[in-house]
């Protein structure tokens, strides 16, 4: 039984661990958690002289180095002077070099968030007028590539250990305490402790080069690695390290002197080692809660705690749900788990469960902040992937129960037929007790002679490994007995399929913690369609916003035109093309027709040339009289795809 289970498990933790890397995988770079929500001069201004300085402004508030925000002329040389100093909480400035010239210049920068992910973005503005630029305005990747994906399974394995070591502690401690002795549970226990150490030692080191350069070389440079001890990320990886000390003694109290103490004596131990075991796995949930979503934000104060008691719930029923399916499948045939273990961890799962909805809840208001969150925003997607899991295991959870009670009924059968077995053999064994003794003294006597004889002769090892044999036997019948009841068999397919979503679910959470929350991400949208904006045109000027949708992949979104001063004669055209979520993008090709239907003239074809990423200007557009024109715009997404769009401005 043991050969055919244990490669079935193998396989299922491979495709588990699969599917985790997959999710993990296609999380890319970590999304930023601090948002750009206003900048001076604005992106794609256009200023008369050279502004002395560059300001920055975000949603929280950020860290920075000298190297951190760049200013960069068309040629791609800095003209920045100086590292970026704080004018507020969440404002820095860089000075610039006096006398700039006209052209076109790029703002890069890439700072850390309050709640410790990467930040990076980047815009242009112009002095005097637009220019080409040999400098790209996307985005840098922040928390990307190798580095970056390696940051991310060591999350999710440090996370995933947390689970291990709390829940399986606490499936011991609380469910079965005869565990403690079980070979299996102690080494899964022991395992999370030393995933979860090697993880957070892993994420220390990485943390300089995932936060900065992305180089590998970078992970084994000391002086970094000093750098971060002082950042708050750093603080609380240090802490979880100090307190994984403290829980590898409270694991050799578990699994030693509990596991050799009376019953009366482990009553005593069970309440000391609960105390300090809440209060060792709180300190190490506050290590998540004090650098990560929760520090940052709404009611800090408050979420931090209910940040705590939402990752204890989850170690709790995700730990002791992996403990339970270790013993059931990997456990001795002669200590299996009682009912009586498994249903108080379903009393214990459902508590849980009670806790997690209570705190998913507090902590999905503070995330999204509206309902179209849920669907607008990666986070609320995540988070809705996240609640339909739940939904399932909590299904499988049901069912689980389900079988628990028919074991315990099974159970007690069981021991009413062995009682009964008992009792009979007992009295067939008093009948025939008479007039056997001097028989059974006999044989005892040959025995013992023949045993001394066989010592005597080398029978000894053939002896014990007679026994051996006989015992090895025993387990497996015992183990073939246990397994054949189909009660406990459904238990541990309903286990093993919880114990599959946990990990798929523990996978989606990692992610759903490196996303932007959705209240962050509306809000910088929001800010961003004022904020990033070109600056507002002079007296007289005419914007034009046209949604467009050219029904091919990635063929939607806004284009804007504005025309200044909007009046007869000679005007400047700046057009700019946006995606669905306000971004910069560019397409193949776009083209501009003014016509005026009243008096038939046009259309007046213009074509404007290429400034930047999403941006296309023309100069000395010359419109002959005044009156309603229609201004017509082509947007080309694909070689196929293209779709025209018109709006009406007065001018002149």
């Amino acid at each position: 039984m043991t050969q055919t289970t244990a490669p079935r498990v193998r396989t299922l933790v491979l495709l588990f661990l699969a599917a985790a890397c997959a999710l993990l995988a296609g999380a890319g770079p970590a999304s930023a958690h601090a948002a750009l929500t206003g900048s001076d001069p604005r992106q794609g201004a256009v200023v008369d002289r050279a502004p002395a300085q560059v300001s920055l402004t975000f949603s929280e508030s950020v860290s920075m180095d000298d190297d951190s925000v760049r200013v960069l002329d068309p040629k791609g040389k800095r003209v920045d002077d100086g590292g970026p100093a704080g004018t507020g909480g969440t404002t820095y400035a860089v000075k610039l070099h006096a006398g700039l010239p006209d052209g076109t210049y790029t703002v890069t920068y890439q700072v850390v968030s309050a709640d410790s992910h990467p930040v990076a973005g980047a815009y242009t503005f112009s002095v005097g007028a637009p220019s080409e630029t040999s400098v790209s305005a996307t985005a840098q990747a922040a928390g990307g590539g190798f580095i970056g994906g390696l940051y991310g399974v060591g999350r999710y394995v440090s996370y995933a250990g947390f689970a291990v070591l709390v829940g399986g502690a606490a499936f011991v401690l609380a469910c079965w305490p005869r565990g403690a002795g079980v070979r299996v549970v102690q080494r899964f226990v022991v395992s999370g402790w030393l995933a979860l150490t090697a993880a957070t030692l892993l994420l220390l080191l990485l943390r300089g080069s995932y936060t900065g350069s992305g180089k590998v070389a970078d992970v084994f440079d000391l002086g970094l690695l000093g750098e971060v001890l002082q950042t708050k990320t750093g603080a609380a990886l240090v802490s979880r390290l100090l307190l994984l000390a403290a829980a590898a003694l409270f694991v050799a109290v578990l699994f030693g002197a509990y596991d050799k103490r009376e019953d009366e004596e482990r009553r005593d131990l069970t309440f000391g080692l609960a105390v300090g075991g809440t209060a060792v796995a709180a300190g190490l949930a506050a290590t998540w809660a004090m650098s990560e979503h929760a520090s940052v934000g709404l009611q800090a104060g408050l979420a931090m705690p209910v940040d705590v008691v939402h990752l204890i719930a989850v170690a709790t029923w995700f730990g002791g749900l992996a403990a339970l399916l270790v013993a059931l499948y990997r456990g001795p045939a002669d200590t299996p788990v009682p009912t009586d273990a498994v249903r108080r961890f379903s009393a214990v799962a459902f508590g849980s469960v009670v806790a997690l909805v209570v705190t998913g809840t507090y902590q999905s208001w503070r995330q999204l902040g509206s309902w179209t969150a849920f669907t607008d925003t990666r986070y609320g997607q995540l988070l809705l992937a996240k609640i339909a899991l739940v939904a399932v295991l909590v299904g499988i959870a049901y069912f689980s129960r389900r079988w628990t009670a028919r074991l315990a009924d099974t159970a007690a059968v069981v021991v009413r037929q062995r009682g009964k077995a008992r009792g009979e053999r007992e009295k067939a064994g008093a009948k025939a007790s008479g007039g056997s003794k001097g028989s059974g003294n006999a044989k005892g006597t040959g025995a013992s002679k023949g045993s001394g004889n066989a010592k005597g002769s080398g029978g000894s090892p053939r002896a014990a490994q007679l026994a051996r044999q006989r015992a090895a036997v025993d387990a497996a019948r015992q183990k073939r007995q246990r397994d054949a009841d189909p009660h406990r068999f459904a238990l541990r397919r309903s286990v093993l399929a919880e114990a599959g979503v946990a990990v798929v679910l523990l996978a989606v959470t990692t992610v759903l913690t490196q996303t932007e929350p959705g209240r962050t991400q509306e809000e910088a949208t929001a800010a961003g369609s004022s904020s990033t904006a070109p600056s507002t045109p002079s007296t007289g000027a005419v914007t034009l916003d046209m949604p467009f949708d050219t029904g091919g992949q990635d063929g939607k979104g806004l284009v804007r035109v504005e025309l200044d001063p909007a009046r007869v004669g000679a005007n400047d055209l700046h057009l700019y093309v946006e995606g669905p979520d306000g971004t910069a993008v560019d397409v193949p090709e776009v083209k501009v027709a003014l016509t005026q239907e009243a008096k038939d003239i046009g259309p007046l074809p213009v074509a404007p040339d290429h400034i930047t990423t999403g941006h296309w200007s023309a100069s000395g557009v010359q419109i002959p009289v005044a009156g309603d024109w229609e201004v017509a715009v082509t947007v080309r997404t694909s070689d196929i795809d293209q779709v025209t769009v018109s709006k009406n401005a007065q001018i002149g």
